[in-house]
């Protein structure tokens, strides 16, 4: 399930490394337990390479009352991360338990907070979507857009409360070009103003549409020329247009190359979401290059943490973050061999 089909069904608002005998714990054929590769699962992050979880990687499992979101850090440290990114949507249903009101979204940042700082994991990055059909923050009426930033208000209050660096947004509104520009502009610097206070960045995600189009939020970037004002390239995401123009739940019909893509915007990346699908025998991601795409990484002399984003189907989601953890640590090791 992709973040905006959750959105809208809910009420608020490895190079050489084999995927078989990856995993810690796992039984063999005479019943004993093997500790294979067990360093993937329990060892913090590689030096070459800094590693946090993106728990949308782990949606399916939040959402199937299998895991529990408040839970998250606890998970996460399971897997051998040191480093969190939050999905605001992912709280909603805790939200509205506790009345559906700012003083809920604050307690319960609080309460995470204090989770994490136990477990000694640094927060990174709350993801945040608060859209609608009408209150974009890249809206051409006025009145919605004004409200889509109001929204966003609070949730500045809990990146901050919850010691992350970075609040993530998504740009969407009008599809055309000079306007989009226009109002994306507008409602980032409205943001950033506020986040500021608060030492808070407020990063864009190339999340669809005129926002995956690279050349343009380039222009955005400089026009909006704040120092707490950023990107969080996704290495994928690129999808300009899909049929009968949904967002996402029908084929993609125009595509912005997604390695210019990254390039235009690692000059202004205060984060990096590694996102994953599929791997083969060689534990290689199927459709992204990720030598290619780490290489871009490094040229922009990026030294922040890489966020693993699995949105696979073949694997299980805990299989998939694994996966796309040693692919990242082997491609670390390539390019610095």
């Amino acid at each position: 399930m992709k973040r905006r089909n959750f959105i809208s069904n809910t009420t608020y608002s490895i190079a050489g490394v084999s995927l078989l005998g990856m995993y810690a714990c796992k039984e063999n054929k005479s019943g004993q337990k093997s500790t294979v590769n067990q360093n993937v699962m329990i060892s913090q992050t590689d030096p070459k390479i800094k590693l946090s979880l993106a728990q949308w990687s782990l949606h399916k499992m939040i959402l199937n009352n299998a895991l529990d979101a408040m839970d998250f850090a606890q998970k996460a440290k399971g897997l051998g991360f040191e480093s969190l990114e939050y999905v605001s949507q992912l709280y909603i249903p805790e939200i509205q338990k506790r009345g559906n009101t700012d003083q809920a979204i604050m307690d319960i940042m609080t309460e995470l907070k204090e989770k994490s700082d136990s477990l000694s994991m640094k927060n990174q990055i709350m993801m945040v979507d608060l859209h609608d059909d009408k209150e974009l923050l890249a809206s051409s009426d006025e009145f919605y857009r004004t409200a889509a930033v109001e929204k966003h208000r609070i949730w500045v209050d809990a990146t901050a409360a919850l010691g992350c660096h970075s609040m993530r947004v998504s740009l969407f509104g009008s599809l055309d070009q000079k306007i989009w520009v226009k109002n994306s502009v507008k409602s980032l610097k409205e943001l950033c103003k506020y986040a500021s206070k608060k030492n808070i960045n407020v990063i864009v995600e190339n999340h669809g549409y005129l926002s995956s189009n690279g050349a343009l939020m380039v222009q955005v970037m400089e026009g909006v020329d704040m120092a707490n004002c950023g990107t969080l390239p996704d290495f994928s995401n690129f999808c300009l247009k899909r049929e009968a123009n949904e967002l996402w739940s029908t084929p993609c019909i125009e595509e912005y190359d997604k390695y210019q893509g990254v390039k235009e915007l690692m000059p202004y990346a205060k984060g990096v979401s590694a996102k994953s699908f599929n791997f083969d025998n060689n534990g290689r991601e199927t459709t992204i290059d990720f030598v290619k795409m780490m290489g871009i990484v490094n040229d922009a002399n990026y030294n922040g943490y890489i966020g693993i984003e699995y949105e696979g189907e073949e694997l299980s989601e805990e299989e998939g973050i694994l996966a796309t953890k040693a692919l990242l640590i082997n491609v670390a090791d390539e390019l610095t061999s």
